[in-house]
């Protein structure tokens, strides 16, 4: 007899177009785990107003955009199940709920908490949905009883408490009706924005998915190098230029040699050295910017899609959601 395949869990907010860190930080992950295991990719659209709930006019568009990279970049419907997080009210119900048993000391211990209200302080993040969006978080894992959720090491907390919130729910209610989802390990690629820091929607750094080839070569053309590095014939240092990090994720290795030698020697110009990124970085884009193309074209495909996603996860939910009713006696 054939096992079933074990459950992955895994989601992204909709709070701008999807860029490179995105990419390679999660998407490539989906792509390999769904070969392997029964996929559940979710559009978290109700995440995203824990910070954006002032201004939504254009979540649709970002949520839209977002199914297309996902589907362009070679997330495979016929593999992985593929859905919008308000389409399935069963989240919201769960969340209603284990909002009743959670400790608020829980939330206010969360890392990400008040990391968040100093990073983002042009924001009034004291509202409950952003304190207790950890709640609502454990509520998309457990509704699917995933046996893994990729996370990078940064979100190990967050995980934790969802383990944390189904022990308690299981032993409050003397039913074992959740499991606790293991993490499977992600090693995100430090990916730095057009400005050097870590590329973020909230810094205005992006290089997008959506981006066309003369975008992304003119955002790689104005990117910050060596701070150091004044004047052309002057030797630079790749172990602290932004666009030798795009160097060690899309060139060859011979390549990336090349230029930590010329570099530091002043050998090659920073215009040359990100011509080379530039003409990497198109030749792995060009196969994604084809597919977002036909998929644009054909937006009734991805209502299908969506619909289809959609209607098996609320399957998966309901079910779920009924031994929670049984647990609770409600």
């Amino acid at each position: 007899m054939t096992q079933p395949r074990k459950r992955v869990l895994s989601g992204m907010q909709p709070s701008g177009l999807m860029h490179l860190g995105n990419y390679l930080g999660a998407l490539e992950n989906w792509k390999a785990l769904q070969e392997t295991y029964e996929c559940f990719f979710f559009v978290a659209d109700w995440h995203a107003l824990s910070t954006n709930y002032a201004d939504t006019s254009r979540i649709r568009e970002f949520v839209r955009e977002l199914l297309i990279d996902w589907l362009a970049a070679g997330i495979d419907p016929a593999r992985s199940t593929l859905f919008i997080q308000s389409r399935v009210p069963e989240h919201a119900v769960l969340h209603l709920l284990l909002s009743m048993i959670i400790p608020v000391a829980w939330l206010e211990r969360n890392p990400t908490y008040k990391e968040k209200q100093e990073e983002i302080k042009e924001k009034d993040l004291s509202t409950y949905g952003f304190l207790g969006y950890p709640v609502l978080q454990a509520a998309d894992i457990l509704l699917y009883k995933p046996d893994f959720v990729p996370v990078g090491k940064d979100q190990l907390p967050h995980l934790e408490l969802t383990r944390e919130l189904a022990r308690r729910f299981n032993d409050i209610y003397k039913t074992p009706v959740f499991s606790e989802p293991k993490e499977h390990l992600t090693k995100f690629p430090k990916v730095p924005g057009t400005d050097g820091r870590k590329m973020s929607k909230s810094y205005g750094n992006t290089i997008n998915l959506s981006d066309s080839e003369p975008v992304v070569r003119q955002k790689l053309k104005t990117m910050v190098t060596d701070p150091a590095r004044v004047r052309r014939n002057d030797p630079g240092n790749p172990d602290v230029c932004p666009v030798y990090e795009f160097h060690k994720i899309y060139s060859p290795a011979s390549v990336q040699a090349q230029i930590n030698t010329d570099c530091r020697t002043a050998a090659i110009g920073c215009i040359d050295c990100k011509k080379l990124v530039a003409d990497r970085l198109v030749e792995q884009l060009s196969p994604i910017w084809e597919a977002r193309a036909g998929l644009t074209k054909h937006p009734a495909r991805l209502d299908e899609i969506v619909q289809e996603g959609s209607r098996k996860a609320g399957n998966v939910a309901r079910r779920t959601l009924e031994q929670v009713n049984d647990a609770m006696r409600i």
